[in-house]
């Protein structure tokens, strides 16, 4: 819970704790401006340390600094004097998640520097941190403004995810959307740089990376008619020019012919499936297997794109999406998670997981998408995407298991970033059946 632009010291919502054995109340004087406390402990809940794996019943997950100090049992974790414990009793425990396909191009985000605190925590909230996710990847905006926004989370201002960006997204000469269509839209009014052939790509990519974007995103194909292909030698220059960096290469596919120049162009990640381009027949998938691309699926994108047609044509686009994400997990390629929230303003994530199921991906690969693979593929594997001691605390506390149902996986209690509480679902959610959940106060032996 957060009041103007200064974190309060304990959420006022929590009541009764959960105490160590031998433990004794005392107050709490630890809390300050990070929003949580130096040391505090998650107990009780059902923890999955990764997507593989059993689940770990009555753990405990100890917290300092904003790192994971010990994981356990509650019987095998000795918590520290001046302990605050998080009572996770029926409830399950998950490394934080990542949304690695995101946009901050709605208005509401314009001139993010001069939105009052208390109102730019609510967007975050309302988009991200509700549904668990402590990452995110932003695959196109007004990089400037975006940075801004990152500085205000970063500097501990307002509570929210870590951002990454690719900045403005680069688009084949006429291929940039007009700005009357980005007012339709919601968008801000941002102007996108187009470019003809490799020269003027790789400047463009230069230009992005050197005003300190994460990445690059090009649009293969554009999504709106006249529909205009970048030039394979135009993707294969931007790409080298981001790969020189060590950064990353998104691409929009939109059809066969940009889905093939951008495999072909060696970009890192597709971020969609591309339901106009047809089944992905052995030949594709191998190919992009072959260029070590990870895809970012969004099914429930299509849904939402459709929405205005006759349900059998938006049923039979979506069905062609989720063949080629079929096809793919099949052949053991790389899924990130992603949505493309901030273009789609219906936020909730929950049917992009069962739709991913429905594709047949199990449980603890939709969890992996969410939580490993990204953290591999962007080079955080060694801070985050597990809970284990010495990474970072990004943490999700679910009211469901999600091995029942895989939407529980978007019932999010508690989202936690690098040890702060970042978000906690509103009062009349903490509780499990008779007994009072989410409760944290500060014991001392």
């Amino acid at each position: 819970m957060w009041l103007r632009n200064t974190p309060v010291a304990l959420p006022l919502a929590l009541a009764l704790a959960l105490a160590a054995p031998g433990a004794a109340l005392v107050h709490s004087s630890e809390q300050g401006r990070s929003g949580a406390p130096r040391t505090w402990a998650l107990a009780g809940g059902t923890l999955y340390a990764g997507p593989s794996g059993a689940p770990l019943p009555d753990a405990v997950v100890l917290i300092q600094q904003g790192l994971i100090a010990a994981v356990g049992t509650r019987a095998s974790v000795p918590l520290p004097r001046g302990t605050e414990v998080l009572d996770c009793s029926g409830l399950t425990i998950v490394p934080g998640f990542w949304n690695s396909h995101v946009h901050f191009i709605e208005r509401k985000w314009s001139d993010a520097s001069a939105i009052p605190g208390p109102e730019l925590s609510g967007q975050l909230r309302d988009m991200l941190t509700r549904y668990g996710f402590t990452s995110v990847f932003d695959t196109g905006s007004q990089w400037e403004n975006t940075r801004r926004l990152r500085d205000r989370i970063e500097s501990g201002e307002i509570p929210g995810p870590r951002i990454h960006s690719t900045g403005e997204p680069l688009f084949p000469k006429g291929g940039a959307p007009p700005g009357h269509i980005l007012d339709v839209l919601g968008t801000m009014r941002i102007e996108f740089p187009e470019v003809a052939d490799a020269a003027e790509a790789r400047a463009a990519a230069r230009k992005n990376l050197d005003a300190g974007a994460d990445g690059i995103k090009l649009y293969a194909a554009t999504w709106a008619p006249p529909v205009v292909v970048l030039p394979e030698g135009a993707i294969a220059a931007a790409v080298e020019e981001a790969h020189l960096r060590g950064k990353l290469a998104f691409a929009h596919p939109s059809n066969r012919e940009g889905l093939l120049a951008a495999v072909r162009g060696r970009v890192d990640v597709l971020v969609h499936t591309a339901p106009a381009a047809g089944e992905w027949d052995e030949g594709v998938v191998a190919a992009m297997r072959t260029a070590g691309i990870a895809l970012i699926p969004t099914l429930k994108l299509w849904r939402y794109e459709l929405r205005h047609d006759r349900a059998s044509a938006r049923d039979r686009f979506t069905e062609a999406g989720i063949g080629q994400l079929r096809s793919w997990v099949a052949a053991g390629g790389a899924v990130l998670f992603g949505t493309d929230v901030g273009y789609m303003d219906d936020y909730d994530p929950s049917d992009e997981y069962a739709l991913m199921a429905e594709a047949g991906m199990s449980r603890q690969q939709i969890l992996a998408s969410l939580t490993t693979s990204p953290a591999e593929r962007f080079s955080e594997s060694g801070r985050r995407g597990r809970i284990a001691t010495g990474l970072a605390a990004d943490l999700v506390v679910l009211g469901q298991d999600p091995a029942r149902d895989i939407r529980a996986l978007a019932d999010v209690r508690y989202t936690i970033r690098d040890g702060r509480l970042i978000y906690e679902a509103p009062a009349a959610y903490h509780t499990n059946g008779t007994r009072r959940t989410g409760t944290l106060r500060m014991y001392s032996e």
